[in-house]
Order: structure tokens, then C-alpha cells, then sequence
């Protein structure tokens, strides 16, 4: 079964690692009852290439979030740790972890401040790292909107002002702005119309041909995740059960829950309705 991430030819190849990840949760369970312990997260290993979109796929609840604020330093492990490039971050040096990764989060309109105008939005970043003077930041803005596609009559316009697609993209160009290598996309499309969905991966797609990015994509969209990625890990209950190439995972799913996904994504044709699933095998 595929559930070891497969070796890369050199280690300066990995972008991204993370070696025996946990996290774990201390629950109440009332006064006269002992606390519990729920992970969240248990024992996640993988490793990203440069230069690959990597797909973690799974139902809600299962950890993906959870293991995406790790990454981030939002949150510190229970135990084992992350490397990027090599090196072990440090959840505590955020604004050092913020030029090499970045995140893109679900909803684009919660995530912007609507104080604020588009401009002002993206060039946050550059003013608390404090990159070059006024002048350069307003051009390095100007041009990350403009890659992105944004018009320059929308650069002072307020997030509430734009529509879901555009306020998509204003995240998008905040994340770049620094130019990080790895983005962390945590279902970036499951708020969008389906039209707008597929211009924005379209835009992923050819950021990450121009830039070299790196991509872990967070879905539970499964027809998302193939159009996207190169290599997929199926999370269920905190740990990846399965994890191959696209063609593997789609084509040759090895565990009961990958192929419980697989089938419970819904068909174009109705005559055949929902497929029954089992959960006695998993």
C-alpha cells in the first residue's frame, strides 16, 4: 500500500516535510468526569518536492485544517516536526516562516480587511517585513495585482466592492507579494461559483508554472484535486492511510476509505443515484 511518501533523489529536492506530525487535543468532559485526549493530527509524515502540487484529501473533520496551521505556525505540534528546505521552523519566528510559505484560505471575503482598501490589503506584507521604501512597495503591489489579474481601477476599491472571484485574487497576490516558494491552498475554490472556480485554478496552474511554486492543495473536492495535483494523501481520523501519484490514487485506490471517497463523488448521470458505502472495512 502507498503509505509511505517515496524517496526523492536528493533531500535539496524536498520543499517541504513534515516528519511524524501531531497534534493533540485535551477535551472536558465535565465536573465529575476525567479529561480526555483527542489528536487531531497522529503521526503524519509526507514530503513535498520542489516544484509539486501535493493534494490532501479527506472528509471534513479529519485533520486537514488542523495540519495546515501547523505548517503555518499558527499552531505548535504535540509532537514531531516541520522542515522547509531542510531546516526546522520555528512556529514562534512567524515573520521569518512568512517568506518561505503562505497561506490561501476557504473564504476570501473573511480573510481581507474590509477597512481596508486592495492595495492597502497587499502591501501589508511588504510593510511589516520592510521591504524596500513607499515607492517600491506601491510597484511591487501594482505588479503582483496585475499578474493576478486585477484591473488597476480595483487597486482602491474595498473587498466588499469586488466580487468572490476577485477577492480570491486579492488573496492570492497578498500571498505572492513576498514571493514565498510554498503556498498552503486550504480549499481556496469550495466558496466560489463553480465558473469562477475554474478561472482561479487556472490561475494557480500558471503561477505555479511561472513562479516554481510549490503547492499543498487541501480539498475535499476530489474532481478539484485531480485536475490540480501531482501526488495526492488521503487523511482519515488524523493519519494518511494512502498516498501515490494521481494516476494511483485515482485510477488504483489500495485503501477501503479512498475508494469510499471515490465513490461518493456524485456523477453527472442521476439515473444512477448515490452509491451505497460500507464502513465496516475501515
Amino acid at each position: 500500500m502507498n503509505t509511505h511518501a517515496s524517496t526523492a533523489s536528493s533531500t535539496d529536492d524536498i520543499a517541504l516535510e513534515l516528519c511524524d506530525l501531531s497534534r493533540t487535543y485535551r477535551l472536558k468532559r465535565g465536573l465529575f468526569r476525567a479529561p480526555g485526549m483527542i489528536k487531531a493530527v497522529d503521526g503524519v509524515s509526507l514530503r513535498i518536492r520542489r516544484g509539486e502540487t501535493l493534494g490532501l484529501v479527506g472528509e471534513s473533520g479529519c485533520g486537514k485544517s488542523t495540519l495546515a496551521k501547523m505548517l503555518l505556525g499558527l499552531l505548535e505540534p504535540s509532537s514531531g516536526n516541520v522542515l522547509i528546505h531542510g531546516k526546522e521552523i520555528n512556529p514562534s519566528k512567524r515573520l521569518a516562516l512568512a517568506r518561505s510559505i503562505q497561506p490561501i484560505f476557504q473564504d476570501p471575503y473573511s480573510s481581507l480587511n474590509p477597512r481596508r482598501t486592495v492595495g492597502d490589503i497587499v502591501g501589508v506584507p511588504l510593510q511589516l517585513h520592510k521591504v524596500g521604501n513607499d515607492a517600491e512597495r506601491k510597484k511591487k503591489v501594482r505588479d503582483i495585482l496585475d499578474i493576478v489579474g486585477m484591473p488597476e481601477r480595483t487597486h482602491t476599491q474595498y473587498p466588499n466592492q469586488l466580487s468572490g472571484g476577485q477577492r480570491q485574487r486579492v488573496a492570492i497576490a497578498r500571498a505572492l507579494v513576498l514571493r514565498p516558494d510554498i503556498l498552503i491552498c486550504d480549499e481556496p475554490t469550495s466558496a466560489l461559483d463553480v465558473s469562477v472556480q475554474a478561472q482561479i485554478l487556472n490561475l494557480l496552474l500558471d503561477l505555479k508554472a511561472e513562479f516554481g511554486l510549490t503547492y499543498l492543495f487541501i480539498s475535499h473536492d476530489l474532481g478539484v484535486v485531480e485536475h490540480l495535483v501531482d501526488r495526492v494523501a488521503v487523511m482519515h481520523r488524523g493519519k494518511i492511510v494512502e498516498q501515490g501519484t494521481r494516476e494511483q490514487i485515482f485510477a488504483r485506490p489500495e485503501h477501503p476509505y479512498t475508494r469510499m471517497l471515490l465513490a461518493s463523488v456524485l456523477t453527472p448521470e442521476p439515473g444512477l443515484g448515490i452509491p451505497e458505502l460500507s464502513t465496516e472495512t475501515l
